[in-house]
């Protein structure tokens, strides 16, 4: 079908907004009481749709509305349009008032505390307006979240198969560190071997979570099963809390030992995954225009880890 003026006059954002309220709701009644207004107003948008494309866009039945594959199509980028309409709309006001506004931002919880926190604490004292909404998750999540438009912007470490809709701007190269309490007589020794800890206590995020997974592999490159977990999780409070203790070990991204904002009680132990090394990037849709306040939080991410990009 192509794109033409006819179309361009017709299509109405109200009406697109109807549509997406029936496929959600399964039904042109309950799509009428979500949006407050009359059934016959619901179908006349649906109509008024279906004539300016050209193709059946719902399934009606008694038992309510599905999508046509031509409806689910047209629902699918109207998220685009909505999102897009959105930016717009912060757009102007950043323009009116460039100290205000809302950013959504995904991280891990290490990079939260170590790159994300202190760019907010930075940023809140010069434009205490701006809003900033984290959703802290792991990392197959936050890629979700990212492509259903829930955040704009994700911090964390690159998958071996990146989605070929993101675009992918890397910040730093990371490695992988066992860390333990600073009062574990194992942070006093000048070299440790990996043998040596198999039978430590050791607490990770389990194998089956994106970070737990690299750890897991990390060991089978040098050749060792990873150890058994006296503590599986993926709270980075009860982790943290049990390796103060002195007892436990844990691994870490290596970058939150050595960024401005390091952990005071945790030490890297002198053992290393040879050639293990991963890439920290700054992750967004490809074709989703980002917002000037998304630009600025990403100019001041790459002012703090440029000493790090530097390494």
């Amino acid at each position: 079908m192509p794109w033409h003026d006819r179309i361009k006059r017709n299509l109405k954002l109200s009406d697109l907004d109807i549509l997406m309220a029936v496929v959600q709701t399964g039904a042109m009644g309950r799509a009428a009481l979500k949006l407050h207004i009359s059934q016959p107003a619901v179908s006349k948008a649906i109509a008024d749709l279906e004539r300016t494309f050209g193709v059946r866009l719902l399934h009606r039945s008694r038992r309510g509305a599905e999508p046509t594959p031509y409806g689910s199509a047209l629902v699918k980028r109207s998220y685009a349009v909505f999102d897009e309409v959105r930016r717009s709309v912060e757009d102007i006001d950043f323009i009116s008032d460039p100290t205000a506004g809302d950013i959504r931002i995904g991280t891990t919880e290490p990079l939260a505390a170590g790159i994300v926190s202190p760019v907010i604490s930075q940023l809140s004292l010069q434009y205490p307006r701006i809003a900033f909404h984290v959703s802290a998750a792991d990392t197959r999540t936050l890629y979700r979240q990212l492509s259903e438009l829930d955040i704009e912007l994700v911090i964390s470490r690159i998958p071996d198969a990146a989605a070929k809709d993101l675009s992918v701007e890397v910040l730093f190269d990371d490695s992988l560190v066992v860390a333990a309490a600073k009062s574990n007589p194992l942070t006093r020794r000048r070299k440790v071997e990996f043998a040596e800890l198999m039978d430590e206590p050791w607490v990770i995020q389990p194998s089956d979570n994106f970070f737990g997974s690299l750890v897991a592999d990390a060991f089978r490159s040098i050749g060792l099963t990873p150890p058994r977990l006296a503590v599986a999780t993926t709270s980075i409070t009860v982790r943290s809390c049990l390796v103060e203790t002195g007892r436990f070990l844990t691994v870490l991204p290596g970058c939150t030992l050595k960024l401005p904002r390091k952990h005071p009680s945790l030490r890297a132990l002198p053992v290393e995954f040879p050639n293990i090394r991963h890439q920290i990037a700054v992750l967004t849709l490809k074709g989703r225009s980002l917002s000037p306040l998304a630009q600025v939080f990403i100019e001041r991410v790459r002012a703090l880890v440029k000493p790090l990009s530097a390494a």
